[in-house]
Formats: structure tokens, sequence, C-alpha cells
């Protein structure tokens, strides 16, 4: 197996990693601690192309590959943008944008995916329901034909980039009798009667992505707006894992990079009884163990990625161990990081902080630890 990165590809991530220093990372601190989006660092990354990185050039991308995706995303972490930036980045090109690109018509991506890959419209996935999280199966938002529109009702939640969202891709039952194979798939937009943002959630972590309750009531979406064919939304949000276990995974990596990188200066530069806090052992370890851990992800998430960019079918073990390991061994390591700080890494103006709130996230979203463990047991048991 080749691990190597091609010479282009490194190049790209060091442009990444350089912008990210300089252009997103100083903002990352203000707008965390404000729990405010940042619209500066979003038209950053549109004009730097990352917003369409993977797009063709007609739709206003660079064409690249999913690997090359990742490498940006980890780049971007690395040099210190913060996770609720590169959670909206995810939600807004892959869990909508792209959808919309692998499964729609010329005239729908013409006329969203270009204006998407730019920024200029930013994008949501609303799939999750107030009752239904883990089991999507479950949803019980209703699409029903009515003339030349559909009609939906119901209710969403936490949806990543909802307040801000100028697209919406919306899932919702058309055919209860079939169950999880009668989900439908819809472009909402913005202005179409009877949608609407309920309530603006406040979090934990990843403060700076705007995350909403979103309410369909009586919402009237033309008919040309069906996304794909009817009764097949559901194997849709499927093969939306296979970015969340790639592209929406390596900022995570890429986050623990930086604070390895913080934790390690720190260490070096601190003074305690007469030597640099380095040189004990005990420092010593978690250095190592966080080093461990970044290593193990990285190669995880980029398995997922490089069988992508093959056209593997997906493979639900590998992608779930991905997610199972940055998400509940992320926590072990970052707690670490935090450690090495002491009473500094409990302080809001060390990024420490802030990557230890945002991590908590890869346990919770898109499909949590327990759902990973589910499937893992189930696959070798099969």
């Amino acid at each position: 197996m080749d691990f190597a990165f091609t010479d282009e590809q490194l190049a790209f991530r060091d442009q990444v990693l350089k912008f990210s220093q300089k252009e997103i990372a100083p903002l990352a601190e203000e707008y965390d601690y404000r729990g405010e989006w940042c619209w500066e660092s979003w038209k950053k990354m549109g004009e730097f192309g990352l917003l369409g990185l993977h797009f063709p050039e007609e739709y206003g991308g660079s064409g690249a590959d999913v690997v090359t995706s990742c490498l940006a995303a980890e780049a971007l972490a690395e040099g210190g943008a913060d996770g609720g930036l590169t959670l909206s980045w995810g939600a807004h090109t892959y869990l909508s944008a792209d959808t919309i690109y692998q499964h729609g018509t010329d005239e729908q991506k013409k006329k969203y995916v270009a204006k998407m890959a730019t920024g200029e419209w930013i994008g949501c996935m609303a799939l999750t329901e107030p009752n239904a999280g883990s089991d999507a199966a479950s949803i019980t938002t209703t699409a029903v034909k009515k003339g030349d529109r559909w009609i939906l009702n119901g209710t969403k939640m936490f949806i990543t980039n909802g307040p801000i969202a100028d697209i919406c891709v919306c899932y919702a039952v058309t055919d209860k009798e079939k169950k999880h194979m009668g989900i439908s798939a819809f472009i909402v937009e913005k202005g179409f009667k009877g949608f609407s943002v309920s309530k603006t959630l406040k979090k934990m972590g990843v403060k700076t992505s705007t995350t909403a309750e979103l309410v369909f009531e009586d919402c009237e979406v033309p008919e040309e707006n069906l996304l794909g064919t009817l009764n097949n939304g559901f194997p849709m949000t499927l093969q939306t894992l296979e970015w969340d276990r790639s592209a929406l995974l390596a900022p995570f990596v890429g986050g623990m990079e930086f604070v390895l990188k913080q934790s390690s200066q720190y260490a070096k530069q601190r003074v305690q009884f007469g030597k640099s806090i380095s040189e004990f052992q005990a420092v010593q370890k978690k250095l190592a163990d966080i080093k461990c851990f970044v290593e193990a992800a990285r190669l995880l998430v980029f398995r997922v990625a490089w069988n992508k960019d093959q056209g593997k079918s997906m493979n639900h073990m590998e992608a779930a161990c991905a997610k199972l390991w940055v998400g509940d061994w992320g926590m072990p390591a970052i707690s670490e990081a935090v450690q090495i700080h002491g009473g500094y890494g409990f302080m809001h103006e060390y990024p420490v902080e802030r990557v230890f709130r945002d991590t908590k996230l890869a346990q919770i979203g898109g499909g949590t630890s327990e759902i990973q463990r589910f499937i893992i047991s189930r696959l070798l048991l099969a």
C-alpha cells in the first residue's frame, strides 16, 4: 500500500496551512468567545477556493479528489481555524452542495452548485428531527404532492448553517408504507412559503457555526425541486457518510495536530522546579500519546478518502472505525493537552480550551459513538 501524497497535494496542503495561519486563525478566538458566525472568514475561504474545491471547474470548483479535499480540511484546522468554521464548511460543501451535485438535474446543478461553490449561497442539510437523531429512518416530516407543488410539514433539529442558509436539502417521508425506502430529498430555498427558522441554538462547542431548529409548515416546494428520484432519499443520506467519515473528520485530526504543536511548545517554555516541564517523563508520555492518536486517526480517515477516490463502494466497517476512533479516543488526547497546560489550559485565551470543547462533537454528530459500535459489532457478527 502506498501512503505517500503527491508533491502537488503536499504543496497545496502547505498553502492551505499558511492561509489558515495568516487569514483565519487570528479571527478564531474572538468569534468563538462571542459565539458568532464569521462572514469574513467565510468570504476568504470562498476566495481561496475551498468552498467548491472538489467540484468541476464548470461549477466553480477545482476538480480536486477526495484525498486532496481532506488534506485541505486537515490543514485548515492545523493552522488554527476553529471547529465551528470547519463544521459549517463541511455541512455546506459535502452534505448539501455535493448532494445536489451528485443527484441533481443539470438545471439544479447550474442554478445551485455554481453559487454554492463560491460561497455566494450557503447550504445546509436537514435530516435530524427532535425525535429522530441516530435513527434517521424514523423521521416524520412529510411531503405530499399537490398539483405542481410538494407540501412539506415537519420540524428539523440541530441543523448546522440553518439560520444563514440560502439552500436547504431537506429529507421528508413521501411513502410511509415503504418506511426508510419511502424518504425523498427536496431543495428548499430560504424564501419558500412555509419555511422558517424557529429557534437559533446555543452550543457548548463549535460555537461559531450557526445551528437551528427549522420548521416546515405547509411549505411549498416546486415539483422540479425534488432532488434525485422519488423515494430515494435514504440511500442519499448513506452516501453522505463517505464525506462524514473523511472530509468532515479531517478537521478533528488537524485540530489535534494543532494542539500537539501548542502543547509541545508550551511544555518547552514552561518552567517548574527549576526546569522545563518537557523534561518530566509524565509530560513526555502525554505528548507521545497525543501523537499516536493523531497518526492512527490520520491513517483511518485517509483510508476512507482513498477508497472513495478509487470508486470503491462504502466500507461501513472502515468508516465506523474511523468515526469511533476520532470521537472516543480524541477526547482523552485533547484532555491530556489541556492537562499539560495546567490552569492555563482552562482559560479561554489558550486555543487548547476551544479545541477541547469542539472535539466533543466528534462523539455525537454524524452518528454517535454508540451507533458506530453497533455497526462494528453487527458487521463482526454477521
